[in-house]
C-alpha cells in the first residue's frame, strides 16, 4: 500500500527529486531491484541505487540512466518511467514485455528495452513439463484422492508416443523440447513467428499451425503477447486440435480465448494446464476454476530458485557493457 504523505509534510512524495538522499551526479546513476553489493562484480563507473517498488524513491529519477523494472511488480515498476526523462535503457526481468510496452511509448527517443531472454529458461521449462505430465497422468485427481482417503487405480495416458506442438518456438521453447527428450515422444512440431531449420527439424510457420493442430496430442503454448498472438488460440484454433488433446499455456493468459477454452472444456474434448489466465489473477468463481479437465497454477513459470542467480548475471553483463559503452544484449526495442 502507498505510503500516505499528507499528514507529514517534512516526508518529499515519491514523486518528488528530494525522495532520496544527495548522490554523486558525476557517474551515470542505475536503479537495481537488489541491493548493489549483492551482485558481485558490478562495475565501478556507475551510480547504483537500490528500489524494489517502494513507494518512496531512492533518488530522483529523472538522474536514472539505467533503470531494471521490479520483477513481479508491474504495475509499481511502470509508475517512475515518466519522470526519468534521462534514461537511457530500460531492463525487464521478465522474458515478456507487454506490462511496459506503453509506457515505454512515452519516453524520450533513443531508449533501449531490454528483455530478460535466457534467465527464465529453465524454471518455465521445468513447469511447462510438469504440467503436461501433471495432466496426462491425472496427479490432480490422485491429490484430490488422497485428501478424500481414497485409493484409485486406473490407466491413465504416458507422455511416451504422443506428439507435441511448441507453438513459439524461442529459448523458452527451445528448452523445453530439451526437457522432452528423454520422455520417448513420438514427435515434437514446432511453429514460430521466423521459420527456420534446427539441428532437431524445422520451426514451422505460424500459418502451418491449423495443419499442424490436428496431428498433436499436446499443445504448449509458449509465445510472447504481441497483437499478432492475443485470442491465437481462439476457436478456430482450439477447434483444429485433436480430440483429447491437452492444451498447456505457459505464455501470457490473453493469448488463448477464454470463452472459446471453456466450451471446449465443457464438452470434455480437450482438457488444459494453464499457468497464465485472463483475467489474471484468476477471480475466485469463475468458471475456470471448475471447468473439467484443467489444471491452473498461479503464474508460477519464472519465480523458482533459478531466477534470482540468473538475474544477477543478466545485470552484472548488461552493466558492464552499458559502462564500457559496448552494445546490450536482449535488446528488443529502441524508442524513436
Amino acid at each position: 500500500m502507498s505510503a500516505d504523505h499528507s499528514d507529514n509534510p517534512d516526508k518529499p512524495h515519491p514523486d518528488s527529486p528530494l525522495s532520496g538522499p544527495p548522490s554523486d551526479t558525476s557517474r551515470p546513476l542505475a536503479w537495481l531491484p537488489f541491493p548493489a553489493d549483492e551482485i558481485d562484480g558490478l562495475p565501478d563507473g556507475l551510480e547504483y541505487a537500490h528500489w524494489d517498488g517502494e513507494s518512496d524513491y531512492p533518488t530522483d529519477p529523472a538522474r536514472c540512466a539505467f533503470y531494471c523494472l521490479p520483477y513481479m511488480k508491474n504495475k509499481e515498476g511502470v509508475r517512475p518511467l515518466p519522470a526519468m526523462k534521462n534514461l537511457s535503457v530500460v531492463q525487464t526481468l521478465t522474458a515478456g514485455i507487454d506490462h511496459v510496452q506503453p509506457a515505454i511509448a512515452e519516453l524520450p527517443p533513443g531508449v533501449r528495452l531490454c528483455n530478460a531472454r535466457g534467465v527464465h529458461d529453465a524454471s518455465t521449462a521445468e513447469l511447462a513439463l510438469t504440467l503436461i505430465l501433471a495432466s496426462l497422468r491425472g496427479i490432480p485427481g490422485f491429490v484430490r484422492a488422497q485428501d478424500a482417503g481414497q485409493w484409485k487405480q486406473g490407466f491413465r495416458p504416458a507422455l511416451a508416443d504422443k506428439s507435441v506442438l511448441i507453438v513459439g518456438y524461442g529459448s523458452i521453447g527451445s528448452a523445453i523440447e530439451d526437457r522432452l527428450v528423454p520422455f520417448e515422444c513420438e514427435r515434437v512440431l514446432r511453429v514460430a513467428r521466423s521459420p527456420r531449420t534446427t539441428e532437431r527439424g524445422p520451426v514451422h510457420p505460424i500459418d502451418d499451425l491449423s495443419r499442424l493442430l490436428p496431428e498433436a496430442d499436446v499443445v504448449v503454448l509458449v509465445t510472447p503477447l504481441t497483437p499478432a498472438t492475443r485470442g491465437l488460440a481462439g476457436a478456430d484454433f482450439l477447434a483444429r486440435m485433436k480430440d483429447g488433446a491437452l492444451l498447456v499455456n505457459v505464455a501470457r493468459g490473453p493469448v488463448v480465448d477464454t470463452e472459446a477454452l471453456l466450451a471446449e472444456l465443457e464438452t470434455g474434448r480437450l482438457r488444459a494446464a494453464l499457468d497464465v489466465t485472463d483475467p489474471e489473477p484468476l477471480p475466485a468463481g469463475h468458471p475456470l476454476w471448475h471447468a473439467p479437465g484443467v489444471l491452473i497454477t498461479p503464474h508460477v513459470g519464472g519465480p523458482s530458485s533459478a531466477f534470482l542467480p540468473r538475474a544477477k548475471r543478466l545485470l552484472r553483463d548488461q552493466l558492464r557493457r552499458f559502462a564500457a559503452g559496448e552494445p546490450l544484449s536482449h535488446i528488443v526495442t529502441t524508442t524513436g
